[in-house]
């Protein structure tokens, strides 16, 4: 049982790996602008430490060096992480089954990488046993990653402040199509990334990125009504 779990960890990490590669430009950039922001060395790594969510840990950075209240900065960060909550709804099967005492560090753990990963091996096998030690094997190894791209964004932050001039950010975009595209299997999965693309160039410069919010919502819910609409179609067909 041991060497199962083992493998199913060393497993998440491995089919995480490559989003994992594409993250880490964005760990440095995210070190690199943080010192040039002002924010110091240990305060910097301290926010992946302790938070460790990519987008936040940037607007958080832009709020801050920009003067805003606290308050400001903790409701903004609170709006852009509350995709996750969506991740956490979609996982709830399966994490019925999982300790009290599992569940945090699971939910520390959960990231957009790991979560595509995740999903797609529970899509091949809903019953796997060993999805936890998946799970784990994913996220930890996305959270070391994400902790020494930082460290490195850090010092060379300091030693060259014209880094974020290279434009490393591009690699969050492509990361993030890399799993839009992984997961495009049925139309109303093309539906839903149509709505959410159109959606979120048209509310691009709604404040606090609540745009990204509204986008996800009307995308999920008209991936939702078109996957219903389908499915009544091809019923009504069947029974012709």
């Amino acid at each position: 049982m041991k060497n199962q779990s083992l493998h199913a960890f060393m497993q998440g990490a491995k089919d995480t790996m490559p989003l994992i590669l594409a993250a880490m430009p964005f760990g440095v950039v995210f070190g690199a602008m943080a010192t040039a922001a002002g924010l110091s060395s240990l305060f910097t790594m301290a926010m992946s430490v302790l938070v460790f969510a990519g987008s936040s840990q940037f607007i958080a950075v832009a709020l801050i060096s920009g003067g805003s209240a606290a308050l400001i900065i903790i409701a903004t960060t609170f709006i852009v992480n509350l995709r996750q909550l969506l991740y956490s709804i979609s996982l709830l099967p399966h994490v019925r089954k999982v300790p009290q005492a599992m569940r945090l560090p699971l939910g520390f753990l959960l990231t957009d990488e790991t979560f595509a990963t995740v999903v797609n091996r529970l899509a091949r096998e809903p019953d796997y046993p060993h999805w936890v030690a998946y799970y784990l094997g994913s996220g930890l190894f996305m959270y070391g990653f994400w902790l020494m791209s930082t460290a490195v964004g850090v010092i060379a932050g300091n030693a060259f402040p014209a880094l974020t001039e290279f434009g490393l950010d591009i690699a969050m975009v492509v990361a993030f199509v890399g799993i839009v595209i992984a997961n495009l299997k049925m139309p109303s999965h093309y539906i839903c990334a149509l709505v959410a693309g159109v959606s979120g160039l048209l509310t691009y410069h709604w404040p606090h990125q609540s745009g990204l919010l509204f986008s996800a919502f009307i995308a999920i819910a008209c991936g939702v009504i078109a996957e219903q609409k389908l499915t009544k179609t091809t019923k009504g067909g069947g029974d012709e």
